[in-house]
């Protein structure tokens, strides 16, 4: 009896993994926190050759062996020990089994910063208005591109100029903040899309090519490529990089840390802390104690 990949399998479902999908349900996982678990658990389970239910301390001790020898980054390991620590934990009512496995310690990069110079060329290098618009938004409130293409027509809210961002990273609703300058390029991409009949009523503000689905992260994510490539920018920018920007041009501006943190959604300060040591603006503009020492430098 082993767990499958896919949740929308019905034939061959096993009854281990019905109840750790239900168990996932009951605590209100998101859908794509589920197929992790459950392609991790597969994962253990093809290793093992057997229902994961029969699995000693000692088989799983083996398996994280077996992922560092083919090697697996650092994170997905973590990753797969979290989510056989629910099923152990949770599903199959067995936390004594996960005490030989052992989380490794990830070093966090510093994020990848572009300048608002190569912000601007990577818009007005942007033909298509629907992609335009949602690289604003990426960039004006600092949403991820899950919660850019979540949006709706009715998650624009003019009067108290907020973006309402419904089951953001993990389940959590927010708001985001909705410039003038925003709330003008989102108004010219509705007008446009209500002409070529692509905006239902409460609808998605950034349909895909059929307007009942939503437009996808690939998507956003391939058209990102396209112009950085297209602008020339030597960096490595994904989607996320406009998010990590404008955090960091608002720390620039002089924006308290604890403000950026509740318009990212962070749940932890140390996570938007790590924006200040990419805020080069603010590097430069710090006046060094040295200098106002008084002495001869050169003596």
């Amino acid at each position: 009896m082993t767990i499958i990949t896919t949740t929308h399998n019905t034939t061959s479902i096993s009854p281990l993994r019905q109840r750790m999908i239900d168990d996932m349900t009951m605590r209100k996982m998101v859908k794509k926190t589920q197929s992790q678990y459950i392609r991790a658990v597969k994962r253990f389970s093809e290793f093992f050759g057997h229902s994961p239910s029969r699995a000693s301390a000692e088989d799983l001790r083996r398996f994280q062996l077996d992922l560092v020898a083919h090697g697996t980054s650092k994170p997905t390991i973590n990753a797969t020990i979290t989510a056989l620590r629910f099923l152990f934990d949770i599903t199959l009512r067995r936390p004594d089994i996960m005490v030989k496995m052992s989380t490794l310690r990830v070093v966090r990069k510093l994020p990848t910063v572009i300048s608002q110079e190569e912000i601007s060329s990577m818009l007005n290098a942007i033909h298509n208005f629907k992609y335009k618009a949602a690289f604003s938004v990426a960039y004006g409130a600092g949403l991820r591109a899950n919660e850019i293409t979540h949006l709706k027509v009715s998650d624009i809210d003019s009067k108290q100029m907020i973006l309402r961002v419904e089951q953001g990273k993990g389940g959590r609703d927010r708001y985001a903040m909705l410039s003038p300058v925003l709330l003008s390029i989102l108004r010219h991409w509705w007008r446009i899309g209500q002409a070529e009949h692509k905006m239902l009523n409460g609808g998605w503000l950034f349909p895909g090519q059929n307007p009942v689905n939503p437009i996808s992260t690939r998507q956003l994510n391939r058209v990102c490529h396209d112009i950085v490539e297209a602008t020339g920018i030597n960096k490595r920018v994904s989607m996320h990089t406009f998010r990590h920007s404008f955090a960091t041009h608002l720390l620039e501006q002089g924006v308290d840390i604890r403000v950026i943190q509740v318009l990212l959604g962070h749940r932890k300060l140390e996570t938007t802390a790590l924006y200040s040591q990419v805020a080069t603006r603010t590097l430069r503009e710090t006046k060094c104690p040295l200098d106002a020492l008084i002495f001869d430098p050169l003596a």
